[in-house]
């Protein structure tokens, strides 16, 4: 435990020393001058907020009234430092001004003492800041370790995420950009054979680690799904049931995911898919004309059944469908209603050639937009058939 000591007047300094000392706090650092203070810490140009380590001190005296720079001032000065703005000051002065100990207070210091010192004051006002600083260390560390733990979940979250797919008659892209760290969409798509694909797209309500952990629930038992059943209507059903086998038993949140699975069988040229809940799929057909797939069907997880029914339309040659999630059409700028947000989106959408354009994407509705205060998770699924 290491307390910086900061005054222009050795008899102070003396005095505070050896009040120290009987009470065991043996390491102290004696500095004459608020400026001396901040070169120890690691600043030698205040004008500058230059970069600057972990400091040694736990601590800090400091003489309200100095030369050049007083202790207010240099309160303000460590208040800009990531790095030593948690280390308790406590002011040590002779004004009485309860204008001016507010302004010490506004200013970073935690606690002040009044000239002369009062030995018992001053002992129960430093185990006090120290014992708050202990349990600050404590809870910076912890959120050190949870954000690392975060970056890492979030690591094993895009590692599940399907790769794309280059066929002869079918290509598969994806572009994803979570509002967190953690997020709640997923899009997963498998080979089923002979020429067919299952996609999924899902959107889980909410942001952070409960819908990320949904999701992983929901990834782990997708494969197997689809493989089994195939067919959409089946396919969301059963994750209705997986999901309502969780045994949610929050009463205050109704945790619930929409989704659009579709089977795309490039043989035939057909798709079969069942949107539960979610933002109608565009397909833009080789004619020029586009269809939605908006027959929607209720979200999973809103009922212990869910009553689906596939729908079916067929392509001819060079098409592509676009599947997304809500926070694609909350990049339209402006207060605009859902169906006008939607009609920006397919506006945008419009003079998009039949083949991935990442790029143009990405600038189109990731990049060009100012981030919200609640921006939601952004996911644009692009499947160009031939």
């Amino acid at each position: 435990m290491r307390i910086l000591i900061v005054d222009d007047n050795p008899t102070n300094t003396i005095i505070v020393r050896e009040i120290l000392k009987k009470e065991n706090y043996r390491n102290t650092v004696v500095v004459s001058s608020a400026k001396d203070m901040l070169e120890r810490l690691g600043i030698n140009n205040t004008e500058e907020l230059a970069e600057v380590g972990p400091s040694d001190i736990d601590l800090i005296l400091l003489d309200m009234m100095m030369p050049e720079i007083d202790g207010i001032e240099a309160c303000r000065i460590l208040q800009r430092y990531e790095q030593l703005k948690d280390i308790p000051v406590i002011m040590v002065t002779a004004v009485g001004d309860s204008k001016k100990l507010a302004e010490a207070l506004d200013a970073g210091a935690v606690d002040y003492v009044t000239k002369p010192i009062n030995k018992v004051e001053l002992m129960a006002r430093i185990r006090l800041a120290l014992r708050l600083k202990l349990e600050k260390d404590w809870h910076r560390k912890r959120d050190q370790r949870i954000q690392e733990e975060l970056k890492l979940a979030a690591l094993v979250q895009n590692a599940v995420l399907s790769a794309p797919i280059r066929d002869p008659h079918f290509e598969i892209d994806a572009i994803y950009k979570p509002s967190f760290e953690l997020a709640g969409d997923l899009y997963s798509w498998y080979s089923l054979g002979e020429g067919r694909y299952g996609i999924i797209l899902l959107d889980m309500m909410g942001h952070g680690i409960s819908s990320s952990l949904f999701c992983m629930f929901i990834s782990s038992v997708l494969k197997d799904t689809v493989n089994t059943y195939v067919e959409p209507e089946k396919v969301i059903q059963e994750l209705n049931r997986r999901f309502n086998q969780l045994h949610i038993e929050s009463k205050l949140i109704q945790y619930y995911f929409t989704a659009i699975y579709l089977v795309v069988d490039t043989a035939c040229k057909k798709i079969d898919y069942v949107n539960a809940g979610h933002p109608p799929a565009l397909f833009y057909q080789s004619d020029g004309s586009m269809v939605k797939l908006d027959r929607i069907s209720p979200p999973v997880g809103v009922f212990d059944q869910i009553e689906v029914e596939t729908q079916t339309l067929y392509y001819k040659g060079e098409g592509h469908l676009v599947l997304y999630t809500d926070g694609l059409i909350d990049a339209a700028e402006g207060t605009l209603t859902l169906e006008e947000r939607q009609a920006w989106l397919m506006a945008q959408l419009q003079g998009c050639d039949h083949h991935f354009d990442k790029e143009k994407l990405r600038r189109l509705f990731f990049d060009k937009h100012a981030p919200r205060e609640r921006e939601d998770d952004k996911c644009l699924v692009w499947i160009a058939l031939s």
